[in-house]
């Protein structure tokens, strides 16, 4: 089930994007006209994805983009009647997934859609890899320092306490990192 959140102060142009989400294969379109209830609709029901527009009472657009996006990972396209450089900077800032000048036509509302979910599909894919290489680093690193006090407190060669600390893991059925921290805790 896809759920999208629209937010424009134009009720006209909100009944129009809804049609074409609906045509698109959107299940639920959840919809308001100013920029504090689309932060607060989108922090309550987690939709999909959001198109709002930049220009809206309480809260404008791409404020309302930044705080949506600080607690979801969601694509959040931009609707604007005219496109000026400062806009697109601050949007692009804040990173929205893509910015569309009114009127609307679903030519191109449909392409940005696709790329929109795609490229946040690979920066979440990027940021869990990022996450890893991190975790990664941090157990090499503890792993390092154990096996640099087991070389200095029985005088073995790099290899050997290596050896030693496999051999730990093994038998004690834990993760290398376990057995590090464990020579760690015990110095």
């Amino acid at each position: 089930m896809k759920t999208i959140l629209i937010c424009d102060d134009e009720p006209v142009i909100r009944m129009n994007l809804k049609a074409m989400l609906v045509e698109l294969g959107f299940d639920e379109v959840l919809e308001c006209g100013d920029g504090k209830s689309a932060v607060e609709m989108a922090l309550a029901s987690f939709p999909d994805m959001a198109v709002l527009d930049v220009a809206m009472p309480k809260m404008d657009g791409i404020t309302a983009a930044t705080e949506i996006k600080k607690k979801l990972k969601i694509p959040i396209i931009l609707l604007t009647n005219c496109y000026d450089a400062q806009t697109a900077k601050r949007a692009a800032e804040c990173g929205i997934a893509a910015f569309l000048t009114k009127p609307l036509r679903e030519q191109d509302l449909i392409p940005a859609l696709e790329i929109a979910l795609a490229h946040t599909e690979e920066v979440e894919d990027l940021r869990e890899k990022i996450e890893d290489l991190k975790e990664t680093i941090e157990n090499r690193k503890v792993i390092e320092k154990a096996k640099g006090i087991l070389i200095e407190k029985n005088r073995l060669s790099e290899a050997e306490a290596y050896r030693i600390m496999q051999k730990m893991a093994m038998d004690k059925r834990k993760t290398l990192r376990q057995v590090a921290d464990g020579i760690l805790k015990g110095v």
